[in-house]
């Protein structure tokens, strides 16, 4: 069900309540609207764990968005998440979201493996892409710059607004309007983000900040 030519979001990871998956969804009616100035279409995948209620219960909202948003936005979610679909899934689709709550993301190496294949990065800026975010050169940010210095913070409604904001007015245009831009931008994230983000740089830092301590 899945045009090639259309617009492709794709959000896979742990289903956990700080991932907020359904921040995309934080209004419903902005998005339908957003969506009537060029097509879009999103794959959601992910498990979480047995325990957490919270996760289970975001999977299912996910779901009941599938149904809501039929004939106006295609919406898949995956089942049986794993690392098969998640190689096709980080080289194949056009934006690669993250929206963690600032600042749990530890790493965010789904995204990292997004910026090998050309894919670009709409995220928080946490985790990796506090390093690897250049605005509109590899990606683009959602929110405000980094500044809590509790868990406890809340940017929901600041984030949402961004997100919809950029997917409208940035976004969604130049795919469809500038594509020589896009391709330019790809380019930008393989040459800027994959070089440096990659585990040669990992085993590299473990080896002289971890284990020869």
């Amino acid at each position: 069900m899945m045009n090639p030519d259309v617009l492709t979001i794709g959000f896979a990871r742990r289903a956990t309540a700080y991932k907020r998956a359904d921040l995309l969804f934080s209004d419903v009616n902005r998005l339908k609207k957003i969506a009537k100035k060029g097509k879009l279409q999103i794959i959601y995948a992910g498990k979480s764990h047995p325990n957490d209620q919270s996760g289970k219960k975001l999977i299912e909202a996910i779901h009941g968005y599938v149904k809501e948003f039929k004939g106006v936005i295609d919406i898949v979610y995956l089942k049986n998440y794993n690392m098969d679909i998640a190689l096709k899934l980080v080289s194949g689709v056009d934006i690669w979201l993250n929206t963690p709550l600032r600042p749990r993301e530890a790493s965010g190496t789904s995204g990292m493996k997004a910026a090998h294949n050309g894919v670009l990065n709409f995220s928080v800026l946490d985790g990796w892409w506090i390093e690897g975010h250049i605005e509109g050169f590899t990606g683009w940010s959602i929110g405000p710059a980094p500044s809590e210095v509790t868990l406890t913070e809340n940017m929901d409604t600041k984030d949402a607004d961004d997100l919809y904001s950029k997917l409208e007015e940035v976004i969604m245009p130049m795919f469809y309007k500038n594509k020589e831009a896009w391709a330019r931008m790809m380019k930008n994230a393989i040459s800027k983000n994959a070089y440096y983000f990659n585990s040669h740089r990992m085993m590299r830092r473990y080896v002289t900040e971890a284990y020869i301590r």
